[in-house]
């Protein structure tokens, strides 16, 4: 007789991974026409990318709070209220592009951001429902989504960018919005037991914050992901302004870019099987090996193939180290301190993603930028490769 908390488990998965694929469908629309719409809308072109710099630091902000309330009346349920922003936020955005209004966009965007911190927990709460090995798996199934919310992010842009006549690209963000309806829909199906402890807990149970962030478990599971996700996010927004300064074409770099994230999220239908079978440290080392991988081939050359396989080789270092890291982070707490601890790894690795974009912009325009970021890629690798080398030859010990 099948178990039903298995079967709920295995239908939570499901909603997760479809729901991935329509909620993550956000920030492609974001990344794509934020700095369009904010050059059109903003005083000073200068200021064309700040949308798309609020929305990730609306998930970073974000991460805390979408923990928080989840840890006080179940993910179900703050997951509906994290949809309602997402509705919202790409109305908003929609409503300023009709009113030519920069700071309501970027109001939207910060609303996107929002609703991005409940998104990025997805991965999370597949976990809630399985065990062991079958912890990175669930990981491994949700991220497939993300595979397909990068296909239909940009589509949507496609079809609807002059869907209204003399508004150009509110129907996009309409669509945004369509999209977190439809995840609403989704996630107000999730089923936990009552026994499970998505439901309501007693939050001042566990460790401190203060103590979960001195635990040293926690310093490599979390310092892992920031490196991955960081190291990512920096080399990746710098690659097509490189590209295009190297006399490359527009349409060159975005091909770079789609192969990047096919990379990013092709490997997630294998990575978890390799999880279990060789230890979540040391996929993740051969996450961030390849990512140094990324960067010895950049340095190699400035021809579109020198790019373009730095860009694959950065996606699927990415996987590895990110889906490595968010494996181990699911050992470093107890019920109780589960909120906690998976909120303010998210707060570090996204507050990672938006500073690394900042500077990005700001070094790849300097003189000999590219290759000064591809040469601060090793210390940053090295630092949590050496110790996850030791953490995984210690267990072998």
């Amino acid at each position: 007789m099948k178990n039903p908390a298995a079967a709920d488990g295995q239908r939570n998965i499901r909603i997760l991974t479809v729901a991935q694929a329509l909620g993550g469908a956000g920030p492609p629309i974001i990344i794509s026409l934020g700095g369009i719409v904010g050059q059109t809308l903003s005083p000073d072109p200068a200021l064309a990318t700040i949308p798309v710099s609020i929305y990730n630091l609306g998930v970073a902000v974000g991460t805390l709070p979408a923990a928080w309330l989840m840890r006080k009346v179940g993910r179900r349920h703050g997951y509906v209220f994290g949809a309602m922003i997402g509705i919202l936020g790409g109305l908003v955005a929609a409503g300023a592009i009709a009113a030519e209004t920069f700071v309501l966009f970027c109001i939207g965007t910060a609303l996107a951001g929002l609703y991005g911190a409940y998104i990025q927990s997805f991965r999370f709460a597949a976990t809630d429902s399985v065990s062991g090995d079958m912890k990175a798996r669930a990981i491994s199934r949700v991220m497939i989504g993300g595979l397909f919310a990068a296909i239909i992010g940009p589509q949507v842009v496609i079809w609807t960018s002059d869907a209204i006549p003399g508004i150009p690209y509110a129907a996009s963000f309409v669509g945004q919005s369509v999209l977190a309806m439809a995840t609403l829909l989704l996630v107000s199906r999730l089923h936990f037991p009552r026994s499970h402890p998505d439901q309501k807990t007693n939050l001042t149970g566990g460790r401190t914050i203060g103590e979960i962030a001195r635990s040293p478990r926690f310093i490599l599971a979390a310092g892992t992901g920031v490196v991955s996700y960081g190291l990512m996010s920096f080399i990746m927004t710098a690659t097509p302004l490189a590209m295009v300064a190297c006399g490359h074409s527009v349409g060159q770099a975005t091909l770079g870019i789609q192969w990047h994230v096919l990379a990013m999220f092709g490997p997630s239908f294998v990575t978890g099987r390799l999880i279990a079978r060789f230890g979540k440290e040391k996929i993740a080392a051969t996450g961030l090996i390849l990512i140094a991988l990324c960067s010895v081939t950049a340095l190699s050359g400035l021809g579109l193939t020198h790019f373009w396989l730095a860009l694959i080789l950065l996606g699927v270092g990415w996987n590895f180290g990110f889906i490595g890291a968010t494996a181990m982070i699911t050992d470093c707490h107890t019920p109780e301190e589960r909120g906690k601890v998976q909120g303010l790894n998210d707060f570090l690795v996204f507050g990672s993603v938006a500073l690394a974009s900042f500077l990005a912009g700001a070094l790849v325009n300097t003189d000999n930028g590219w290759a000064l970021m591809n040469w601060l890629v090793f210390p940053a690798v090295l630092i949590p490769l050496t110790f996850l080398v030791f953490s995984f030859k210690r267990q072998a010990a």
